[in-house]
């Protein structure tokens, strides 16, 4: 009895401890570790720089022309004029400017690959993470399109021109939030400071291209 209170008193101290993990949290967090938010900088910034830069460009334009002329039709055909040129623009130039940098990064690895004679086989990986111009163009012209739209679309059904001209106020409002948060969500940054500094650039620019209009329309130069 004494040997078989021993051995059920041992049981204890030989149990087999078998370790728990979390393993869907585990690979979620290291999943979210490995992400290199290095690697969308160059879409990403293209992406959310066309959308807001359409979004505030046309806006203030359509605000511009609205401050000087009740038309509707003027108004339309202002914010269309200024989507195209704005997405060929932001296109190209975001084309040449990311080229450049293709350029100057591929220069870097030829003349690391000639300094270290390894005949590139270490270079690849660089390479692949390189910019694109291409990406970066077509996102650019597209972000663009996208931004511009929202204030046509909220003037675009909108006959009185005072209301026509709070709604395009509060769309694009509203559109600048979005953009900012959604920026700052995909790039990892403060999404309360990413909105505010977006806001305020976007009504800085309408209230200043909607004053100086009204002031040299009033004045008939």
């Amino acid at each position: 009895m004494a040997n078989l209170g021993a051995r059920t008193n041992g049981i204890s101290s030989n149990q087999v401890e078998i370790p728990i993990h979390a393993n869907g949290v585990e690979s979620k967090s290291s999943e979210e570790s490995n992400i290199d938010y290095s690697q969308r900088a160059q879409w990403l910034r293209a992406a959310v720089l066309g959308a807001n830069d359409g979004l505030v460009s046309v806006a203030s334009l359509m605000m511009g022309v609205g401050a000087v002329k009740k038309d509707i039709g003027a108004m339309l055909v202002a914010g269309f004029a200024g989507l195209v040129a704005g997405a060929c623009s932001m296109a190209i130039g975001e084309f040449v400017s990311v080229y450049t940098q293709y350029d100057i990064e591929m220069n870097q690895l030829k003349r690391e690959r000639e300094a270290n004679n390894n005949g590139g086989v270490d270079g690849e990986p660089k390479r692949e993470k390189l910019p694109n111009p291409f990406q970066a163009a077509v996102a650019s012209a597209l972000a663009f399109s996208v931004g511009a739209l929202v204030p046509m679309l909220a003037a675009g059904f909108m006959r009185s021109h005072k209301i026509r001209m709070g709604v395009i106020a509060a769309a694009v409002t509203l559109a600048l939030l979005v953009f900012g948060g959604v920026g700052a969500v995909l790039g990892k940054t403060p999404v309360k400071k990413s909105c505010f500094r977006v806001l305020i650039g976007g009504w800085m620019a309408m209230a200043i291209t909607f004053g100086l209009t009204k002031l040299v329309g009033s004045a008939q130069l």
